[in-house]
């Protein structure tokens, strides 16, 4: 009988304790668990720790998601789950699967037959959206979107066209080191009534969440954006 492969989220920030935004189901849980599929086993071992897990640190499982890690390799990290056991998959930040390598994890172990189940905790994206006032019925996460100056302001312009016309919400993130230059390309692309919301540093003390029109982002600018996690999103 195959294994559990639990979906394990983890804060937005170094500032947020588990307990803080994790429901005590969801730590009761992952304190149990011995193996756990990680992107960063320094981090992962240290959100484990804060967490309270009962498994001691020398004890612990831990399987890295590198970025050459080929699929046969990390198919192989669910072996244990194959054979019974329950393993977990942890995020850098936020939920795992989304906007994130353990999507592949996930896939994988649909494939094997082995059960998953998501655990409750926080998602930038979908706060960003909660929060931002715009069009929660019908939205489109972009991810990452391009870098080249002229073909950025091409897709800015393109998804504009598509809220207008559709009323969609469209939302992006960016490398934190590039926000600034991510904001001043919207502020130059988009017309001036179109809404733009800024969603940084979620759930973390300096949690800043503003939506306003361009033209009202160009007379009361934002805050520094540099290196805070940020996500942006455009409506009607």
């Amino acid at each position: 009988m195959n294994g559990i492969l639990y979906l394990i989220p983890v804060p937005l920030g170094d500032e947020s304790s588990p307990s803080e935004v994790l429901p005590e189901s969801a730590l009761v849980i992952l304190r149990e668990v011995k193996e756990f599929i990680v992107e960063n086993e320094k981090s992962a071992r240290a959100f484990l720790k804060s967490a309270g897990t009962k498994i001691p640190m020398p004890e612990l499982i831990l399987h890295p998601i590198g970025k050459h890690i080929s699929p046969v390799e990390m198919n192989s990290y669910l072996n244990a789950a194959k054979k019974g056991a329950t393993i977990g998959l942890l995020s850098e930040a936020g939920c795992p699967g989304v906007a994130d390598p353990g999507a592949n994890i996930v896939r994988f172990a649909h494939q094997a037959g082995i059960k998953v189940v998501p655990l409750v905790g926080p998602s930038s994206l979908l706060l960003a959206l909660m929060a931002s006032g715009l069009n929660g019925q019908e939205f489109h996460f972009h991810g990452y979107i391009p870098i080249d100056k002229s073909e950025r302001a091409g897709f800015l312009k393109h998804i504009e066209r598509e809220t207008k016309k559709y009323g969609t919400t469209h939302f992006f993130i960016e490398t934190p080191f590039r926000n600034n230059h991510m904001l001043e390309d919207l502020l130059k692309s988009l017309d001036n009534g179109t809404k733009l919301c800024l969603a940084c540093d979620l759930t973390l003390p300096t949690e800043y969440i503003r939506t306003s029109t361009v033209s009202d982002w160009k007379i009361n600018p934002a805050p520094d954006l540099h290196k805070r996690p940020t996500v942006f999103l455009i409506g009607k």
